[in-house]
């Protein structure tokens, strides 16, 4: 296993972390999964002989029953092993049990601390963006938490970059307690990510955290052009995410997965979760698998190196479109980018240096 450090903190996290959003099978998770207890220690058993270190929950997921799972799995277990929690959806019926007001955060840290039956939850994840409370006061009350000893980081998930540097910077400004990483949506069905949160990621020294990785199984190569969808998915039992807003280019991203694998003699699960470890700014990878055997294979793309002609081909038939202003800086600019910015501009820019070679 590899080990990354999570942004501009002390901590050093497993490459792959394990996910707990198919404990539970309640309400709308049902169809994530309904891993109960026993199953759920085999899969840490397995993570934790794989060298995982840190195990990714949310208040949400099952209405909390999934917190109660995983905590009954970690008991007794090293305190090396790292949990994240995170808070924003709704609880309950009340107007207030939702949402990332102090008074919701301060209650749902508890609630969570109970289900889980630990003193303290080492990353503490906002779960999506609140327009309608301050981010001054969501900031203080996550300061509250850390010197209450309940969280140890804190993070964002699912923001914009403008909202990302809105809480950064007022972080900065009052010197509150500020977000050391990031988790998103990032796969090669959408590489969305690469237009702000990447770069920022790297511009702010953010860890990211990828969820959703094979895109809710649709890279895993079960699904294929012209043929009936598999069974016993999520995809099938419901589940809605992530949005395909161009199937064709999702199937011709399967089958590059596909040629890809077979030419290591691996899924195209495996190569896709082995593309996003390369990734400029990605620390780790969350894992969600349902079932033994896709866990064990998911994590053995820690150890798959794809070849420099291999990735070229990947990126290019998931390149995202550039849109303004970014075309216009692939046009105007490009000699004077940095770092973060090549994060999107880089495999753009190759990508048309290999088309002009074939003209």
């Amino acid at each position: 296993m590899q080990y990354r450090q999570l942004g501009r903190s002390g901590l050093r996290v497993s490459a792959f972390n394990f996910g707990s959003v198919t404990f539970g099978g309640q309400g709308g998770f049902a169809s994530t999964g309904n891993t109960d207890v026993s199953a759920a220690a085999r899969m840490v058993d397995l993570c934790v002989e794989h060298g995982v270190n840190m195990f990714d929950t949310a208040d949400a997921y099952s209405a909390g029953v999934a917190e109660e799972i995983l905590g009954k799995a970690l008991q007794g277990r090293s305190r090396e092993l790292l949990v994240t929690s995170k808070v924003r959806f709704p609880t309950g019926e009340g107007p207030n049990e939702q949402g990332l007001s102090r008074h919701h955060i301060l209650n749902a840290c508890e609630d969570s601390l109970r289900r889980l039956g630990r003193d303290h939850i080492d990353l503490y994840y906002l779960h999506e963006w609140d327009g309608l409370t301050p981010v001054d006061e969501t900031l203080e009350a996550l300061q509250t938490l850390r010197q209450q000893g309940k969280i140890r980081y804190a993070g964002i998930s699912n923001f914009s970059g403008w909202q990302a540097m809105k809480l950064l910077s007022v972080a900065e400004r009052d010197r509150l307690i500020a977000p050391v990483s990031q988790q998103v949506y990032y796969s090669l069905e959408a590489r969305d990510a690469e237009y702000e949160l990447l770069p920022l990621a790297v511009d702010q020294g953010l860890g990211v955290q990828v969820w959703s990785p094979l895109a809710c199984g649709l890279l895993s190569g079960k699904f294929r052009r012209n043929q009936a969808a598999p069974e016993d998915t999520r995809r099938v039992e419901g589940w809605s995410e992530p949005e395909v807003r161009d199937s064709e280019k999702l199937y011709d991203t399967i089958e590059v997965l596909v040629r890809v694998g077979e030419e290591h003699g691996v899924s195209a699960a495996r190569v896709a979760l082995a593309w996003l470890l390369g990734r400029a700014g990605v620390t780790s990878v969350v894992l969600g698998a349902r079932k033994e055997s896709q866990l064990l294979d998911n994590l053995a793309a820690v150890d798959l190196r794809l070849t420099d002609a291999q990735v070229e081909a990947l990126e290019r038939v998931s390149a995202p479109a550039l849109i303004y202003p970014y075309w216009h800086q692939q046009r105007a600019a490009f000699e004077r980018l940095s770092p973060a910015d090549l994060v999107l501009h880089g495999p753009a820019q190759r990508a048309r240096q290999a088309l002009e070679k074939t003209k």
